[in-house]
């Protein structure tokens, strides 16, 4: 943090020092050659001179000359009418001194903003889907313009910042491969449609969450956030005080916890013995994530233990015990005696157990987990739990017994390090956004949501309120655009609970209940392997088609199926959808593992499915009374089996239920 200080410190001492020796007014990146203004509109250009001057400002479209007055700092600001789109013009900014902007092009400004989805440019680390030639054909695009907002940090809003390469730069081949992909692509569209200059601000960073680029005085209108952000406006000035202040507030949360951990005593962990009696603890099948087993939005440490038969000869031999991944950190116990401990998440788990530890007859593990949010336990496929040594294999998956230890929900929350961190209230906006402000947008594209999945029922009322803020703060009604989260992860083999199914849920809420608020679905291109998908051009397509009949009012289908309503009938449900168009697509119908249906129990089942015009009709011969049906409900839906309308666009995942979800 404190390098991000320095250099915008060291800028504002820039403006505010020596004024007599100053020849020129002083601009920010936001005003350079090749810049584009939003058409029009009165749009405000602003900067540095000096104490006093008078600054006049001769915009070559209209040949008008606006003059104003520096204050006593030095600042100034005016605002310019700017005409309809084109271009190109100059801009004289005279205090005594002239400087001319040259290339001024007047159009369509979008903020491209987001975490590392949107960040992902076309070369780089992101190289996109065929990202070599559609780099050799971004010098086909002149009228496009892009700049690139420099990561910063900052406890308190600045109104100065730096921009990659010193401004606005024209798209070409050797300008446009460090600018974000999803941003290009979606601006690239616009000038198809358009034919209008595009003008596109990369505000990204990738791994952030929302309430960092939200301001003070918003997101202390949560209350789960207030603790957090005044400490940030209180931070000590230097990198190193900020890290020697959250190691004693991290050591202080543990030992905390520590000392609150039931089955632990002084001899060590009582649960960990081989001989204790465990017949009182329920069961939970493993493996499986703990919250989908009895242990529902559980955070913590939680044990579970299993004890088997071994036959005779096994005693002799090594053993090898396989856990798979587990999430997020264990300590493994065989007989009592710990063989294996490892904190890093989803990590998979390989111990080896000494023949001394081993006896022919009962045996018995025990696994201490660490859970600190979102899925915990053994996330790993049934055959990859077991036991093998030279003697054979035994599968060590099915009924497990469980006691929780100590519940995370009962401590204040985990400590932040604020050294260098840009997941704090409001930082990103302060250093990243609040500069740009007044600079005049149409609106913005935000690619993100990942980081906030652990919170996604707490950001139903953030993403809105970061919207309105953004909106204030402008003081326009900016258009905004939401890219549902992309499918990710392993494929459900079960219906499953999913924090990333309630984010797409909490993205698909604010569009639907702010105006001039869109989104565009990503639940057919993503990767399981991979957070960061590759086809950023179908991601770009889709946000524009949305900008284009909710913006500009273009006579074009921008949605695929959205859910309505639905009516029970009989043992069946019906569903009703806007945005059908001519009709349904899809490569498999009815569509397995597409639907899931539940009855008042609230435990869902596969279901079948039936396209019967433009409703669909969902049922299961194991739901004899439905009352919910979920579809694309899962980290990462069966993609092959997505459902489109007749403009290939997928339907948006949904639930008819409102069922208290994993992150509530």
């Amino acid at each position: 943090m404190k390098n991000h200080i320095l250099k915008a410190t060291a800028v504002l001492a820039f403006f505010f020092s020596m004024p007599a020796l100053r020849a020129q007014v002083v601009l920010q990146p936001l005003f350079s050659d090749n810049m584009v203004l939003q058409q029009k509109s009165q749009a405000p250009l602003w900067g540095m001179s000096k104490p006093s001057a008078t600054v006049r400002v001769v915009t070559s479209w209209n040949k008008q000359t606006v003059s104003t007055t520096a204050d006593a700092s030095g600042h100034w600001k005016v605002t310019v009418a700017t005409p309809k789109a084109g271009g190109p013009y100059t801009i004289t900014i005279d205090d005594g001194t002239p400087l001319t902007l040259h290339n001024v092009m007047i159009g369509e400004v979008w903020l491209c903003t987001g975490q590392s989805n949107m960040e992902m440019p076309l070369a780089g680390w992101g190289k996109i889907d065929n990202y070599e030639a559609e780099i050799a054909d971004a010098s086909r695009y002149p009228d496009i313009r892009i700049m690139n907002v420099k990561n910063a940090i900052s406890p308190t809003p600045l109104d100065t910042f730096l921009a990659e390469d010193g401004g606005w730069q024209v798209c070409s081949s050797s300008t446009i491969g460090e600018f974000s992909a999803a941003g290009y692509f979606f601006g690239r569209r616009l000038w198809q449609e358009l034919k209008v200059p595009i003008g596109l601000i990369g505000c990204n960073w990738g791994g952030t969450l929302a309430e960092a680029w939200t301001s003070e005085q918003s997101i202390m209108q949560m209350p789960y956030f207030r603790e957090l952000t005044q400490k940030v406006k209180q931070m000590p000035p230097t990198r190193e005080a900020l890290q020697r202040l959250y190691e004693q507030e991290e050591r202080d949360y543990w030992q905390a916890i520590y000392d609150a951990e039931q089955g632990r005593t002084a001899e060590g962990y009582l649960w960990a013995n081989a001989d204790y009696d465990d017949s009182s603890w329920p069961e939970m099948r493993q493996p499986g994530k703990i919250e989908e087993n009895g242990l529902s939005g559980f955070d913590g440490v939680v044990w579970i233990r299993k004890t088997f038969e071994l036959p005779a000869g096994w005693e002799q031999h090594d053993l090898t015990l396989s856990l798979g991944a587990i999430d997020d950190e264990d300590n493994t116990f065989f007989n009592g005696t710990e063989v294996g401990h490892t904190d890093s998440w989803f990590a998979p788990r390989t111990y080896t157990i000494p023949a001394r530890l081993v006896k022919a007859g009962t045996n018995t593990i025990a696994i201490r987990i660490t859970d600190t949010g979102v899925d915990g336990g053994l996330t790993s496929e049934a055959d990859q739990l077991r036991l093998s040594s030279a003697a054979g294999t035994l599968s060590l998956a099915g009924p497990w017994r469980y006691h929780t230890a100590v519940n995370l929900h009962d401590f204040p929350p985990r400590p932040v390090n604020m050294a260098g961190n840009p997941n704090l209230p409001t930082v990103l906006y302060n250093a990243m956004l609040h500069p740009l402000i007044p600079y005049t947008l149409r609106g913005a594209i935000w690619y993100q949501g990942e980081s906030n999945a652990d919170r996604a029922n707490q950001y139903r009322e953030l993403l809105p309120l970061m919207i309105n803020d953004w909106r204030t703060q402008w003081g326009a009604d900016l258009d905004f655009y939401i890219v549902q989260l992309a499918n990710f992860m392993r494929q459900q083999i079960e219906p499953e609970e999913s924090a990333w199914a309630e984010l797409r849920e909490a993205q698909q809420h604010t569009a639907d209940h702010l105006q001039h608020c869109g989104i565009a679905t990503a639940i057919d291109i993503g990767m399981a392997d991979d957070i960061h998908p590759k086809n950023k051009q179908e991601v770009g397509r889709r946000l524009a088609l949305a900008a284009l009949a909710q913006t500009y009012g273009k006579k074009l289908e921008y949605s695929g199926p959205v859910y309505k309503s639905y009516r029970i009938e009989g043992n069946k449900i019906r569903l009703y959808f806007d945005h059908v168009g001519k009709g349904f697509v899809t490569d498999q119908v009815p569509a397995p593992k597409t639907f899931t249906i539940a009855g008042p129990d609230k435990k869902f089942h596969w279901a079948e499915a039936r396209i019967e015009g433009e409703t669909i009709v969902v049922w299961s011969p194991e739901v004899s009374f439905p009352v919910s049906v979920r579809y694309g409900w899962a980290n990462n839906p069966d993609t092959k089996t997505v459902i489109r309308n007749t403009a290939g666009l997928p339907m948006l995942p949904f639930r008819t239920d409102q069922w208290q979800g994993v992150t509530r």
